[in-house]
């Protein structure tokens, strides 16, 4: 540092002397010090402490823009977050384009873990230019707006948010309403389809910048393996999970079938997606009641405990926050309290997708929500907590580790929290009075499977369609076509109605005009039941695991704290080792979680003809 320095001074006292051109000034200094550059243990480390300490205080600007933008949908508020993410993206490109510099240098193992961080750590990367950099922040911020001001209207005088023409979907038996309103939440997409085209050639120019053969790869080197690795060990873990799914599939098929007819609803082949109680068919819980097993009805409904109770939105929030405190976590701050958003504003438009924020790296934590009154936002409020404990157990680590050990820890994190939602903790809360009987126990764990089990293929879709569209795989004018023919492959689902190149249904789900990666989701639910099983361990449970709940244990809450606040400064797999006892991701404690639902599937389909 001293010697560029000393560069520096010299020049500046020459155009003291004989004056000189400010841009040929900058040119030979960043010549000259290119030329005088020593890179070793040291200029890597200095370097390493200005990047950390630029993005942190970039960072913290970025996150309350994006705050803002998210809780006050306008104009003025995409321009500042628009704004906002272009310094910090340029800024990042920046820092993560000097990483070159100590390639094939010998450096200590954290600091060359930062700089792969560095590197592939910036979701959307631009390339090294100001306007595109721009460009790109605009473009986000917005397809973003687009998705939170969305809605469907049959005329000008009736339209319909994401949020109720989901309730419909969740609790309608009318195919052709539900069809309405699966149709018309996608008409809010088309716009984006240019955007996204756009935005996907930047980004890739960006990835290329930082020595990525394109953006495809380089989301994929984020997982302490090579990028093919990652692919191979995805496909292995589905492969493990696709008879159990196959055994789903074929009994909702079949079950619906009973309840539509043949017209709606084939005897055999894909299921229409708008079906299945979800406005993406990601995950099929809301259509238990039409595919549950005789006999098993529940003696309690989340909901309906909630209602009987009283629970206000905030109690629900304090009973998630409870559950940590159950385990030695220390309470939320009260600024959680004050700055969160719980319930829509009734004055403007918001983003009401559930999210997890932590705005300073410190104690700055809040959750977006619109949270409703019933048992799918009770699991979400545990499940969003546990990103924000997550976050507050890593804060001492440096700006760079800050993070999970992979992006599917977080996210399981909280799930691990959500499967401790057993009877027993519903007991020793106060919400159920007495444990349900063990014959109860198969419809639970049917309702769980159409959630978890339901969700790995479309877990693994959503980004194998952006990988392909990355690598050219899937050319901009085949979108649609190739978004539809991943999800035929893998989850046996088909379009309600006829789609075209005209629609863009990926930009219906928020994680694409949201720039969310999605891998972790695939990742999460199947890391889930790892830590479940092993934390159950770790409290001497004795029984079924779906029976096991970890609240008010001591020592899981030190096993699970002790593995967040690794953070991200070791690789993931010795972090799975810590909480589990095992370094790689295995899907056989999620195939165990289900066994009883598999073999009374195969019984349910013994004379059904399976498969799409």
């Amino acid at each position: 540092m001293r010697q560029r320095r000393k560069v520096f001074l010299f020049l500046m006292f020459t155009c003291l002397l004989v004056g000189c051109d400010k841009k040929a000034e900058q040119a030979d200094l960043k010549a000259t010090e290119a030329s005088t550059a020593v890179y070793d243990q040291a200029s890597a480390d200095a370097f390493l402490a200005e990047a950390e300490a630029d993005l942190a205080q970039l960072g913290q600007f970025s996150a309350h823009a994006a705050w803002l933008a998210a809780t006050y949908i306008n104009m003025d508020s995409q321009f500042v977050e628009s704004r906002a993410n272009k310094e910090f993206t340029l800024k990042a490109v920046q820092y993560a384009m000097q990483v070159k510099n100590w390639d094939g240098v010998e450096l200590s193992e954290d600091a060359r873990r930062k700089m792969d961080a560095l590197r592939a750590g910036i979701t959307f990367p631009s390339p090294n230019d100001e306007a595109l950099a721009a460009e790109l922040s605009d473009i986000g911020s917005k397809m973003q707006a687009m998705y939170g001001e969305g809605k469907y209207c049959r005329n000008d005088d009736e339209c319909f948010t994401l949020m109720e023409m989901s309730d419909t979907l969740a609790t309608s038996s009318d195919p052709e309403l539900m069809k309405e309103f699966w149709e018309g939440w996608r008409k809010i997409s088309p716009p984006m389809r240019e955007l996204y085209e756009r935005q996907a050639a930047i980004a890739n120019a960006g990835a290329q910048d930082l020595g990525f053969e394109n953006l495809s790869v380089m989301w994929r080197s984020n997982y302490d393996m090579s990028p093919d690795e990652f692919v191979v060990d995805m496909e292995k873990q589905w492969q493990k999970i696709k008879p159990l799914y196959e055994a789903l599939h074929c009994h909702v098929r079949a079950k619906l079938n009973e309840v539509y007819g043949d017209e709606v609803v084939p005897p055999a082949g894909k299921i229409p997606a708008h079906l299945l109680g979800n406005m993406w068919a990601q995950t099929w819980e809301n259509i238990y009641p039409k595919v549950k097993p005789d006999n098993s009805e529940k003696s309690y409904n989340i909901t309906d405990l909630i209602a009987q109770k009283g629970l206000t939105e905030m109690d629900m929030v304090r009973t998630g926050e409870a559950f940590f405190s159950s385990l030695g976590f220390d309470p939320l701050p009260e600024t959680f309290y004050e700055r969160s958003q719980f319930t829509k504003p009734r004055d403007r438009e918001v983003v009401c997708h559930a999210s997890a924020w932590d705005l300073d790296d410190k104690d700055d934590l809040r959750i977006k929500m619109c949270i409703q009154r019933n048992e799918e936002d009770f699991y979400t409020i545990h499940h969003e907590l546990g990103h924000n404990y997550y976050q507050r157990a890593y804060k001492h680590q440096p700006m760079l580790f800050r993070g999970s050990a992979n992006d599917g820890f977080h996210e399981a994190s909280g799930d691990t929290i959500s499967l401790s939602i057993t009877p027993r903790y519903l007991k020793e809360i106060g919400l159920l009075e007495e444990e349900p009987p063990a014959s109860e126990d198969l419809g639970y764990l049917m309702k769980q499977a159409l959630e978890k089990i339901a969700f790995i293929p479309w877990g693994m879709l959503v980004d194998k369609w952006r990988w392909q569209v990355f690598n050219g795989e899937i050319k901009p004018e085949d979108y649609n076509k190739g978004w539809w023919a991943l999800r035929e492959q893998y989850q046996g689902v088909a379009a309600p109605v006829a789609r075209s190149e005209d629609d863009f249904d990926p930009g219906a789900k928020y994680h694409i005009p949201g720039n969310t990666p999605y891998a972790r989701y695939f990742l999460a639910f199947i890391q889930q039941f790892q830590f479940h099983r092993a934390l159950c361990e770790t409290v001497g449970f004795e029984g079924p695991l779906h029976r096991c709940t970890i609240y008010g244990n001591k020592d899981a809450g030190a096993k699970l704290k002790a593995m967040m606040e690794m953070g991200a400064s070791r690789p993931w797999q010795e972090a799975m080792q810590a909480l589990t006892g095992q370094p790689d991701l295995d899907a056989s404690a999620m195939v165990d979680y289900f066994a009883p639902v598999k073999e009374w599937l195969d019984e349910q389909n013994a004379e059904r003809s399976c498969g799409w």
